[in-house]
């Protein structure tokens, strides 16, 4: 008598996923590297006069990103809110009246499938994200270079186990890191420049320069040169790519309503920000560093989502 396959329902497949997951002892090795990352982290920028806020978690208006992720808008009492794709806009208004600060912020992008091939994405995750009143760009690289070294000094000192556990040998990079213009990156390696680079380099480095159409409206054009932003990214080496972004903010409202339309985005999308705009914003910069493609770097992960407990990956059903 021929044997009756059982087809198993997806959530008895998922169910039996987790389960083996949380026994695999490399999780719990990776929640201490973690903790400790986070740890160093919130340490460095205390003791440098940094206050902590809260994270937004929703908003009528939210970062509207320089590519493609579907929509999470939703209705509540009549009113249209979204979850944050990340709290930069909060962070320009916020800077208005405390001069540094940070915060461990989630975000929501649901990213097309096809990024889940990148082992770098996620479309739930978590940024420190900072901001600084009056800080030019070269603050915001001295300041992102030390929060490295410092978080790579204390994993190395605090999680040797745990790193003999990842096979993992890592190194504290020399400073000033190395930095690369976009163009100078594109005229020598094409389009694929970022994934070439990061393969390419032994320690991490940065990328500056970037052009207006690969960013948003809210990042600040270098005076003296049009259209090129005073922006900068962080890339990993071995192949671990961006884990970084940020720089300097436009903060003057025709400059910041002329880059709206200019972007082809929708004026009406973001009055409140504007409003507030109008009513002055002072200069600032900052960035995001996310926290699972660093634990992924720190540990030597084939994929972020080994660097979460509840990983939520793009074209996926994730608990």
């Amino acid at each position: 008598m021929a044997k009756v396959k059982v087809v198993k329902s997806r959530e008895e497949l998922l169910a039996r996923k987790y389960y083996e997951r949380f026994r695999n002892p490399a999780i719990k090795e990776m929640l201490i590297v973690k903790t400790q990352i986070r740890k160093a982290m919130a340490n460095y920028l205390y003791n440098n006069s940094f206050l902590e806020i809260s994270a937004v978690m929703i908003s009528p208006e939210t970062d509207p990103l320089c590519h493609d992720v579907f929509s999470t808008d939703f209705e509540y009492y009549g009113e249209t809110y979204t979850p944050t794709k990340s709290m930069i806009l909060h962070k320009m208004i916020a800077v208005s009246g405390i001069d540094k600060f940070f915060c461990f912020s989630p975000n929501l992008r649901l990213e097309e499938k096809e990024t889940a091939d990148s082992g770098r994405h996620l479309f739930e995750f978590t940024q420190l994200d900072l901001e600084v009143k009056d800080a030019h760009r070269d603050d915001l690289l001295k300041l992102g270079e030390e929060i490295y070294i410092h978080v790579f000094t204390e994993i190395k000192k605090n999680c040797k186990k745990q790193l003999d556990f990842f096979n993992r040998e890592l190194k504290i990079p020399e400073t000033p890191f190395k930095r690369i213009t976009f163009e100078e990156a594109m005229d020598k390696f094409g389009k694929n420049f970022e994934v070439i680079l990061s393969e390419k380099m032994e320690e991490p480095f940065w990328l500056i320069d970037i052009p207006d159409w690969k960013r948003e409206f809210y990042d600040k054009e270098d005076p003296k040169r049009p259209k090129i932003l005073l922006d900068m990214d962080l890339i990993y080496p071995q192949g671990f790519g961006e884990g970084l972004s940020g720089g300097m903010r436009e903060n003057e409202y025709e400059k910041i309503k002329e880059r709206i339309i200019r972007q082809k985005l929708d004026p009406n999308d973001y009055k409140l920000y504007l409003e507030l705009a109008k009513l002055g914003l002072p200069p600032s910069g900052g960035f995001g560093i996310g926290i699972e493609r660093i634990t992924r770097y720190i540990c030597g992960l084939k994929h972020v989502k080994d660097a979460t407990l509840f990983p939520k990956i793009p074209g996926e059903l994730s608990l």
